[in-house]
């Protein structure tokens, strides 16, 4: 199981659990989004994986001077 996918040229981290049934990746899911995360299932070996990734929502620019 990969620790990350590339979904549409984003990176997507995997949060490391193999949850058994889609119901339970889908809560955890839900949960992820409502903190502000994109999110991906993927179904593997049987098995439901999340991956997760947060969109920058700014950058912090340093200044010199």
């Amino acid at each position: 199981m990969k620790s990350y996918r590339i979904v549409k040229g984003r990176k997507f981290m995997w949060d490391g659990q193999a949850y058994d049934s889609k119901e339970a990746v889908e809560q955890v899911v839900s949960r992820y989004q409502g903190e502000g995360f994109e999110t991906e299932i993927v179904e593997e070996e049987g098995k439901f994986l999340a991956y997760t990734r947060r969109a920058v929502k700014a950058v912090a620019v340093e200044q010199h001077g």
